[in-house]
Order: structure tokens, then sequence, then C-alpha cells
């Protein structure tokens, strides 16, 4: 026993000085990352150590300081260990995201240093500064065989951060391709766009051909990029087509629940001062009519938008369709309803997991972007399949007003909690929040359900008075700490609020650029928290 003991002891002294040694050069062994992109994935690998050494890969939300040793775990998002000298990332990370590797040994240490760190940004050869410096790409076509109206209408793939849109009208191509200056071939030019479609009135242009383009601008106006390719619009100024909206809501896309309020949106068209949105049970019987359809259950009117929020809980069973028509200034129906969209709701799609909250969780972002933009919820991003129980709007007060109403049907197995945000900065005291959260907590053990706590991310009050003109309580910060104090002491809660901090503690323009509701970058960084943290809350 004693000789095994002394071998033991002897090769645990000979391996960890082979680990430390700089004569053999572990200590200062240093893996070079090698990245690259492939379809629609990221790819890092790194020299293989000639040693029975494993890998470490760290995320982290800023550039890490130091190169010897890991880093705090405020920093940390998620860590992967590899036998492999390889890894493979999916696009749901957001680029502000630092990715370094380092070998360790037997006893756990890093074998030499950490490699140089890389963001997703620099992949693809781009800057964090400037990866939103996109071109449109144009989906409008309008060929000598298939000529447009004169009210042609124009779409194009979104531009990922931009608030509004420019879009330009040319008799030539423009003598600037892709630039950001507007051409001097221009005849007509708009900002009034706020989604990715715009219904052109040419009625005036006296040409048969025209040329159009468009680029995304951030919220002061300025160029996310530049100008789209040019398309031709060859015009019949002949034809007589009745206008209708383009529904732009794709429910149920990749196999993802019907959020538990919807959201309905759609490309304007011209002349229209308002829009009637209409639910109904059934597929309507008047296709691009312009009368209400006789299984109508539900209808809104929205002014001079481009969605509408359902303020009704879809929590029925079963398929709903929806279309959208115009209004002119008197109530009159400007062209005809938009071809109908459908969504299915499914109560067994909450079973496994819900997410329960304001506006943060409903979805939505970069002012122009609702719940119905997909890429603006962080549920998306999940690994896991959950259904949105959000609520737009919501206080902590209202959330647990229409917690048995909204939650109990889905009997979801678990359920992400996030609320407080809009009453503390509204100025109500974070006991009101916290005793509100307890009984939502209290209410989710009695009926076997496993509550998980978010911390609050922090808000930027001067970016919410430039984007929506409202007001912050002056120590919002305090009653923040007091809630997420309470969440930290749950037993099941993950931790936000560090990840999403500046050096003021407020929430910096590019998660958010209004200050409150975090925008593609940051739904992203919610998700993979809450990823990272998966196994260990419900386990």
């Amino acid at each position: 026993m004693k000789r095994l003991i002394g071998t033991v002891l002897v090769l645990t002294i000979f391996i960890y000085i082979l680990e430390n040694s700089a004569l053999i050069g572990f200590s200062e062994f240093k893996p070079f990352l090698y990245t690259k992109y492939d379809t629609n994935e990221y790819v890092l690998s790194w020299p293989k150590l000639p040693y029975p050494a494993y890998y470490e890969v760290e995320v982290l939300n800023n550039p890490p300081t130091n190169d010897r040793l890991p880093a705090p775990a405020t920093q940390q998002i998620i860590k992967y260990r590899t036998w492999q000298n390889s890894i493979t990332i999916d696009q749901n990370f957001p680029f502000r995201t630092y990715w370094r590797v380092s070998a360790l040994g037997v006893f756990r240490r890093p074998l030499g240093y950490y490699s140089e760190p890389i963001n997703l940004a620099q992949i693809l050869g781009n800057s964090t500064e400037d990866f939103h410096n996109v071109k449109p790409l144009p989906l409008s076509q309008y060929s000598v065989s298939n000529p447009a109206s004169n009210k042609p209408m124009l779409k194009w793939i979104s531009v990922p951060g931009a608030v509004f849109y420019e879009i330009e009208f040319m008799s030539q191509p423009p003598e600037n391709p892709n630039g950001t200056q507007p051409s001097l071939n221009q005849f007509y030019s708009s900002r009034e766009v706020f989604t990715n479609g715009y219904n052109a009135d040419l009625s005036k242009y006296k040409g048969n051909v025209a040329f159009w383009r468009v680029r995304g601008l951030d919220y002061d106006g300025n160029p996310l990029g530049v100008f789209s390719d040019a398309s031709e619009i060859h015009i019949d100024h002949s034809l007589n087509e009745t206008v209708r909206p383009i529904i732009n809501t794709e429910f149920n896309a990749n196999d993802m629940a019907t959020p538990l309020y919807p959201v309905y949106s759609w490309i304007p068209v011209s002349g229209a001062v308002s829009y009637e949105v209409e639910l109904t049970s059934d597929s309507p019987e008047n296709p691009n009519g312009v009368e209400p359809s006789q299984y109508r259950i539900w209808s809104k009117e929205a002014v001079n938008a481009t969605d509408c929020y359902d303020d009704q809980p879809r929590i029925a069973p079963g398929v709903y369709h929806w279309r959208v028509r115009g209004l002119d200034m008197y109530g009159k129906p400007v062209g005809v309803y938009s071809d109908a969209g459908q969504f299915i709701v499914d109560l067994s799609k909450g079973n496994y997991s819900a997410t329960f909250g304001d506006s943060i969780t409903h979805g939505g972002g970069a002012v122009s972007y609702s719940p119905a933009d997909w890429e603006y919820d962080f549920q998306t991003y999940l690994h896991f399949p959950t259904v949105n129980l959000g609520k737009s709007g919501d206080t902590s007060e209202t959330m647990l007003d229409r917690f048995d109403r909204d939650v109990l049907p889905y009997r979801p197995k678990y359920l992400i909690i996030m609320g407080g945000t809009n009453s503390l900065r509204g100025g109500t005291p974070a006991s009101n929040v916290i005793k509100d959260l307890m009984t939502i907590r209290d209410k989710c053990l009695i009926n076997g359900i496993r509550p998980i706590f978010l911390t609050l991310p922090p808000i930027n009050p001067t970016a919410i008075d430039r984007a929506f003109n409202e007001g912050t309580t002056p120590n919002w910060r305090e009653q923040f700490d007091l809630v997420n104090g309470f969440v930290r002491q749950q037993r099941y809660h993950v931790d936000l609020d560090p990840y999403f901090c500046d050096a003021n503690r407020e929430l910096p323009d590019h998660y958010a650029i209004d200050g409150l509701h975090p925008d593609i970058e940051g739904k992203k960084l919610m998700a993979q928290i809450i990823n990272a943290n998966w196994s260990r809350v419900t386990r």
C-alpha cells in the first residue's frame, strides 16, 4: 500500500512539473484561434497540444483583460469543454461576444495562456462597430412581361437595427451605385418608411420605366450601410390594379408557438390613414373583399400604423385567420382586404415552458419593431420549446392579475418570470413589486409550476426620454437593485443584470437604442445567458 501511495505521489509530482515546466513549453503554450464562416455557422479551431489535454472555450460579453486567468463570472456567458480542437457555433450568439480557448491538464488548470480573443463580427470581416453596415436586398420585381400599375408594392429584406428607411425613385440608374448619398437622378424620395415595404404612387410620373432603391437609417437618420442595388420598375399606366396591404407577420415559423397576445403587422397602402384588423374563426368567405367576414370574432382599428396589438389573450385552441384593410379619413375602404394569414393555438406547446412578463418578454425593439418581428424576441434564440405569455405594458400588478387566466391553462413545467420594470420606472416602490412577485411565485408552486426568475436588465432614462418622451423616477437604480436582490435569493433564478450594465450601470445603446427594449443583440444575449443556466435551474 505504501508503495502504491508513493508511486501515485511521484507520478502526481511528475505530471505537475511536466504541465508547469517552462523547459518543456506547456507553461508558455498559447493557442491560436482559426475561424471561418460555413453554412450559417461559425467554426473555431486551434492547434492540438501534443499532450492529453482538453480545451475550455470561454464566451464573454466583454474583451478579457488577463490571458492567464479565467474571466470573472459577471463577464462569462458560458463555457464549453471539449477534447477536440474545434467547436461549431450557431448564429444565435450576439456579435458582441468574445471567444477564447485554453488547454487544461490533469489539474484542471490552463496549460499556459488563453488565446487572444476574437468576436463573431471579426469572423465575417467586420468590426463590432460596423456589423450593421449591410445592403438591403430588394424582393419586388416588375419586368416588361410583368409590369407594375401606378401604385406598385415594393418590398425588401429587413435591415437589422434599422429604425426607419429611406426610399428613392429615379428616372435613370444612379450614378453612385451602392453609395450613401442620394442620386442626382432622383425624382422622389421618402423617409416616412417604418417597415420593410412601401406602396409607391407613380401616377404623376410620365415615364414607363423608373428605378428604385432603399437604405436603412438609425435613430438619428444616419445610414446603416449603403443603398440597395437599384431595381427597374416597368410601368403600365393603363393597369387598374386594386391595392391591398401585404401582411408582414409570420406566425408559427420554425414550429414556434403563437404568442398568447399576437401582434399583426403589414405593409401599408398609399392613401390610407388608418387600418382595420379582422380576426376570424374560419377562412374569410370573401377573400380580398371590402366587407367584414361573417366569421369575424374580433376587430381593431390602428391609426397611422404598420402593426396592431391584440388586446385579447388567444387561448382557445384552434386555427385563427386574420387580415387587414386600409381606411381613408372618412372611414371608407382604400382598396381591399389583404390576403388572410393564419395561426394555430395549441396549449400543449406550453406544457414544457413558458415566458411571463412585460414588453421585454413580449418582444420588439429598435423603436420601430414589434413582437411581430421574431428577431426581436429572446424566445426565438432559446434552445428549448416555450410559449410567449408576455404582454406589452404590463406591470407586476397586472401580471399578477392575469396569472390564473393566462398561465394556468398551459400548465407549464417551468415558467420564466421577469416583471417590474414598468412599475419601478414609473415610481412604484420595490416592496410592492416584490410582493407581487412573491405571490406569483406562490401561485406557481401551488400549481406544480417551477418559477424561474430573471433579474431585471438596467434601463437608460436619457434614451427612454428621447424615444418615448417619458420620464423615469430618479431612484430607479436603487429600486431595481432591491428587486434584483430578491430575485437572487430565489432558489431558481438567472442573473441577467450584470451583463447589460455599462460603466454607469445603465443599458448601453448597442443593446437597446430606446433605452428599454433590448434589440436583436440584446435579445440574443438574454437567450444565451438563459441557455447557459437552463440545466442548472431545471435539474
